[in-house]
């Protein structure tokens, strides 16, 4: 792709002495045309990353790149922003679990459920805090994790196979391929040649499938004849309230009222003031008018869905499947190895201004070795979710305002958020399953709706898109308006949402499961685009910044 931006190379980088010039490589100490550095790749020049490197070359870099900064990963979390982080995500994070776990429930027949999904979720995410190169990152069960496992499911029940067996056997060789991938520092794939072209899109795709799938939830409870007309209304109201409200209160930062710390106390446990009050209104009425609501539902015992071994038998699956299940885990393998990059891409973002760096690395590493232990146990694999990261990264931003604009100044990077988001999820299905289970699902649903939201703000992408509805003389004051014409800054979004588009088709097609592995794909779009002339590299440098 064209080079469309200019920076000055550390010296460091081309390994000079810090404060002189290498001799033999002064002259690559002045601007010069290069790509643009990929999110979070700090002092190294991402364009001398090989795709494979020697064992254990990228894990070493992560390691000397990260473990100085270990102590105050902890340090740094002990604040009440952290616990105003903790609360919020608690709820963010457990909802989905169930609900995955519920779905998976279905799929599987009952070999897994709700129970393996939540235990999964908890220590598959206490480890990952503790070892993780970027803790910001949350990890969890994704859409096309969960539909591959279907797959599987039916294809097991085609060929008289026994699935949790097999599934063992298929995680075993993912386990080993992304450990492969680790090892061999593969990740330089996505830190080399993904742009912000192809992070706005798979964020917005991720955000957008949020917002439908909650409101689907909610407008289809109208329609379904098995929920009563006065249940129907109470849980669309409780659900519309718990996400305005949410949004009311988080939007109290920007608002003139009480001092700044006030605001942003308020605005930090925002999410959570609103799912707890809407509890508690929604269950006074429902109590009050003699309403029947859907609830929360948690497993009642610590046990495997269908009862069985914690540890899988992994004989009872024939030697020719075993060797055979290589095949389908190469498509697991590709599907989480993207999933997984691509949203800590997001995280890592210069635009969050972290300042710690990133481990694409290590982060692959945990997800390759939980991978291997949750497969024996026949537990869901878990991956880098994006929403919930997102929404994560948000909880930890502290902000200020320029102006009329709202900017982040830095991030709390701790592990202290993660480990006791997940730490309390294993607590709740040991001591407090009462509790939980008084929280009605409309509720949830309105958490849902505020995560796709809230994701989706920020997402320049997706903003961008009310240029093609915004007066011309109202239109912000923003780089890509003021910096460059109108139409390259229109024509540029205009082939994202086109991308946007024809992912969601894919998605919803028989090929869905096929949709990570093709976002990979979108990159070679906007370089087709540029070598046809349709961008600039002044227009690349303000659209496709990293």
């Amino acid at each position: 792709m064209a080079t469309r931006a200019r920076h000055l190379i550390p010296r460091q980088t081309l390994g000079a002495v810090p404060g002189t010039t290498h001799p033999r490589r002064a002259r690559w100490a002045r601007p010069r045309p290069r790509a643009p550095r990929a999110a979070g790749s700090d002092d190294t020049d991402v364009n001398n990353l090989k795709i494979v490197e020697p064992a254990f070359v990228g894990l070493r870099r992560d390691l000397k790149q990260r473990l100085p900064f270990y102590v105050s990963d902890y340090v740094e979390g002990l604040n009440l922003k952290c616990v105003a982080s903790t609360l919020f995500m608690f709820f963010a994070c457990l909802a989905p679990a169930v609900a995955f776990g519920s779905l998976l429930n279905v799929k599987t027949q009952g070999a897994m459920g709700a129970l393996e999904m939540l235990v999964s979720t908890s220590i598959c995410g206490m480890v990952y805090a503790l070892f993780s190169g970027q803790p910001v990152t949350i990890i969890g069960s994704t859409g096309p994790v969960l539909a591959f496992t279907a797959i599987m499911y039916s294809t097991c029940q085609q060929f008289a196979l026994p699935f949790l067996s097999t599934y063992a056997w298929v995680g075993l060789w993912t386990s080993g391929i992304l450990l492969l991938c680790a090892l061999t520092s593969t990740s330089n794939l996505v830190i080399r040649y993904l742009t912000r072209f192809t992070d706005e899109i798979f964020a917005g795709l991720i955000s957008v499938i949020f917002v439908v799938e909650a409101l689907k939830n909610i407008v289809g409870l109208v329609f379904t004849g098995s929920v009563g007309g006065g249940a129907a209304l109470l849980s669309v109201m409780s659900a519309v309230a718990t996400c305005a409200f949410a949004m009311k209160l988080s939007g109290l930062r920007t608002s003139r009222w009480f001092t700044k710390r006030v605001r942003d106390t308020v605005a930090d446990f925002g999410p959570t003031v609103s799912i707890i009050s809407c509890t508690a209104v929604c269950g006074w009425l429902a109590a009050r008018y003699g309403i029947s609501l859907e609830y929360l539902s948690l497993p009642t015992q610590i046990v495997p869905t269908t009862p069985r071994p914690w540890v899988v038998n992994l004989m009872e699956t024939p030697v020719w499947a075993r060797w055979g299940a290589s095949l389908p885990a190469v498509m697991v393998s590709i599907l989480m190895f993207f999933d997984q990059n691509i949203t800590t891409r997001l995280v890592n973002s210069k635009d969050n201004k972290m300042k710690k760096g990133y481990g694409y690395h290590m982060d692959l590493l945990v997800v390759a070795l939980n991978t291997a232990v949750f497969s024996m146990l026949g537990m869901p694999w878990l991956v880098a979710a994006t929403v919930r990261s997102v929404n994560h990264l948000r909880s930890l931003t502290t902000f200020g305002t320029v102006g009329e604009k709202t900017e982040v100044v830095g991030v709390t990077e701790t592990r202290i958020t993660n480990f006791a988001i997940h730490a309390c999820i294993g607590l709740s299905i040991l001591y407090a399953r009462d509790l939980l289970t008084s929280i009605p699902q409309c509720v949830l649903m309105g958490l849902f709706l505020y995560l796709g939201l809230s994701a989706v703000k920020g997402n320049e992408f997706l903003e961008r898109i009310e240029l093609f509805f915004t007066d011309k003389e109202k239109l912000p004051n923003v780089p890509y308006v003021k910096d460059i014409s109108l139409a390259a800054t229109k024509k540029f979004t205009a082939l994202q949402v086109a991308s946007l588009l024809a992912l969601v088709a894919l998605k919803e097609s028989k090929f869905g499961i096929l949709f990570p592995v093709v976002i990979a794909a979108l990159q070679i779009i906007l370089v087709l685009a540029v070598r046809a002339k349709w961008f600039t590299e002044k227009e690349l440098a303000v659209l496709d910044r990293d």
